[in-house]
Order: structure tokens, then sequence, then C-alpha cells
């Protein structure tokens, strides 16, 4: 069974509004994704995503029964900060990590289109690199995109990234991309509504870290 299979994320119903609790049960697999990478490097990155789950987390957990969605919590935040939001509590916590799964999105969907270096067909920096410019790196400063070009030159070996997917299975190439895509229908939906929420409610930030 695909890692990212076992914990997919579910269908969004026709409003396209995200269960809060539904959403922090499929997420909060998703750091093991960097595993596969096979480098600390990427480790900040996993760090981030936990922190930011956590946070998320905390806040839902003060009353489940208020913040069924994420713009429950998105919208209760708004009203009790004031000038202060969107830089605080959960809704600060899930700009950041809508990037993060921007970033494995954007990078899982660039090997499920068959984009590759024809010249270094096995390396998976093209892939890392495009979700990492999509994603990120607007957001990080000079420092923090050193960090990442470091990353780079450690990233795993295309088979290798897909058979750790895998679980360590040997399974053809393309059926783990065919799984790849599947998981993508739902996370990528999930995502998109996240984006188009911080749009809608002007809660986006454009500061460098």
């Amino acid at each position: 069974m695909s890692l990212l299979m076992e914990n997919a994320f579910k269908e969004l119903p026709p409003d396209k509004s995200v269960d809060t609790k539904l959403f922090l049960e499929s997420v909060s697999h998703v750091p093991a994704f960097f595993d596969c990478l096979e480098s600390a490097a990427f480790s900040p990155i996993k760090s981030d995503i936990n922190g930011n789950i956590k946070k998320i987390r905390g806040v839902y957990l003060k009353d489940p029964a208020r913040y069924v969605t994420l713009q429950d919590i998105v919208e209760a935040e708004r009203e009790a900060h004031g000038a202060q939001w969107p830089k605080v509590g959960a809704t600060l916590a899930l700009m950041w990590l809508k990037r993060g799964l921007r970033f494995i999105q954007i990078l899982l969907q660039s090997l499920a289109d068959g984009e590759r270096d024809e010249n270094n067909p096995n390396l998976i920096k093209v892939n890392i690199t495009k979700a990492y410019e999509q994603a990120l790196k607007k957001y990080h400063g000079w420092l923090v995109q050193k960090v990442f070009q470091a990353a780079l030159f450690a990233a795993p070996y295309r088979s290798d990234f897909l058979k750790a997917l895998s679980k360590g299975e040997e399974v053809k190439e393309e059926d783990c991309l065919e799984l790849t895509r599947q998981f993508l229908v739902n996370f990528t939906a999930t995502v998109d509504a996240i984006y188009q929420m911080y749009t809608d409610l002007n809660a986006e930030l454009d500061y460098t870290v």
C-alpha cells in the first residue's frame, strides 16, 4: 500500500468547506512524506509542518463544536484579534501549513506528469526545484533559500523516492505514479480550497522568513 493512499484526504462537500477534524486526521501523516526524501536537509520543512499542525489542533480542541471547519477557526480569530489578525494563532499556522502542502502537491504532480531532467532522468531535483520555486521560495529570505539549495544535493534518486512512497515494496513505477495521481485528487482539492479561503477572507501575508 502506498504511504500516500493509506492516509488519503477525504472528498470535499459541494461548498468546498474543509472539515477540521478530518483535515487534522489526514494532514497529521503528511510529515512522514519528508522521510521519503532521505535527507535531514528537509527536516526544517517537516518541523514547520508539524508545528503548524500542532497549533491548529490546539485551537480546534478548545472548542470542537464551534470549529467544525477550518473557516470557522479563521473567522473566529479574525473577530477575536482585530488588527493583529491574520498574523496570529491558527490563522498564521494554517497560512504556512498550506504552503508546505502546496510544495508537496506540486512535487508529486510534477512526478505524476512525467517531468524530468532528460540528462539525469533518475534524479528528482527538477521536480523539487519546481515545487520550491512555486510554493515556498518567495516567502524565504536569502539564508533559508541557501539551506534549500543545499538540500537539493541530498535529494534521493527518483527510483529510491518512489520505492519509499511504496513503503519499501518493489512496485512498478507507473503503478506507484497512478496511486500518486489518485492521492492528488482530494489532496489538491483541499489545498486549493484553503488557498481560496485565504483569498476570500483577505488573510494572505507575503512577508519573508
